[in-house]
């Protein structure tokens, strides 16, 4: 393992002092315009940001999925969790979780049920693509250099109360009492919190549940059954709907995934509601692999690449992106849930930081 090497910051320019997004950044992803694209754990938008000047992103734009793709209704969050482009598409995923009532300190018994209280908001159930033309999203666009080829948004197949994807994981051996019996996100419960996308293959990165330590990516392959509403096609030596790979990150979940050409960076952290370490991963190989799988880090195939610097209370890394920075091609950008109030040098701005990507021992 690397020590990590802030290499630089970055500056994040709102044009809003709303703290439920400066505060609570969930996932990040570049388009090849520039234009950095980042999503929070509340709402139904996502955010455009353009780099203005070196490290400095601002001209702020903000794009309600609804206007684009069909949601359960306009109220829930989506707890959008992951983000990622791919083949003219931007990609987002929402959390898949729910949640336990969380106590206020103000009164014993409410605060007490709360903590029996389990809520589902349906719009987490959401996996998305919209089309991406020229920095701008689209509901329908044709390729810039291909008229005839058309570009639809599109989400998961919904079914009453979450998706096609839940209901055929309801009787996976090891992911199905997760589904039937629902546990909230932050007690070991099931919660989608990465995503990357290459072709028509999908991997989802689960911050929970975590299995006696091993955490898990999710690996579906989706195609256009109708106008807006993507299926999940057989996957794998054995026609299934999904693979399982079961990765070793010293019993840590998900928090976010990122491609590093054919490798897949991975960040980490815990599972449920605690304090501790947040580490970056490098998976080698997962797109050779045609069946469900098990990686140690004794392998080979998985290397503990760092650990990000740890302050208790705050700045939880969940969106990692590569960016170009200072000569460097793959330098990590990271953007933090609960930031140190001292990133936030006014009220519609906060840094992110730029780590190396070089391994420095």
């Amino acid at each position: 393992m690397s020590n990590p090497f802030l290499l630089s910051r970055v500056l994040l320019q709102f044009n809003s002092s709303d703290e439920d997004l400066i505060n609570e950044l969930s996932a990040a992803t570049f388009t090849p315009d520039g234009s950095l694209w980042l999503g929070s754990d509340e709402g139904i938008n996502v955010e455009r940001l353009s780099l203005i000047e070196p490290c400095v992103f601002g001209n702020h734009q903000s794009y309600c999925l609804a206007n684009f793709i069909e949601l359960f209704n306009q109220d829930d969050e989506i707890d959008i969790e992951g983000i990622d482009y791919a083949d003219n598409y931007l990609w987002i995923t929402g959390s898949h979780s729910t949640k336990r009532g969380k106590p206020k300190g103000k009164n014993v018994e409410k605060d007490i049920q709360r903590l029996a209280t389990i809520k589902t908001d349906v719009n987490r159930y959401l996996l998305a693509r919209i089309p991406i033309v020229n920095g701008e999203l689209l509901k329908v666009s044709s390729l810039p250099d291909n008229p005839e080829e058309k570009l639809t948004a599109a989400c998961l197949q919904k079914t009453e109360a979450s998706n096609i994807l839940m209901d055929a994981l309801i009787d996976d051996s090891h992911l199905g009492p997760f589904v039937t019996h629902p546990l909230p996100s932050k007690d070991n419960g099931l919660d989608i919190e990465g995503l990357a996308v290459r072709g028509d293959r999908v991997f989802l990165g689960c911050r929970g549940p975590v299995l006696r330590g091993w955490a898990v990516i999710l690996e579906i392959k989706v195609a256009e059954k109708a106008p807006g509403v993507l299926t999940l096609e057989n996957i794998g030596d054995n026609g299934k709907r999904y693979l399982k790979h079961f990765i070793d990150l010293n019993g840590l979940g998900v928090r976010e995934l990122c491609w590093q050409g054919d490798d897949l960076l991975i960040l980490a952290g815990p599972t449920m509601d605690l304090e501790g370490a947040i580490r970056v991963f490098s998976l080698k190989s997962i797109l050779d692999r045609s069946a469900d799988s098990i990686t140690a880090q004794a392998s080979g195939e998985l290397e503990r690449l760092f650990d990000l610097p740890f302050i208790p209370g705050c700045d939880r890394a969940e969106g990692l992106a590569l960016f170009p920075c200072l000569g460097e091609s793959d330098a990590l950008l990271m953007v933090y849930d609960s930031p140190n109030p001292i990133r936030q040098i006014e009220p519609s701005a906060i840094y992110g930081d730029v780590f190396s990507g070089k391994i420095f021992s």
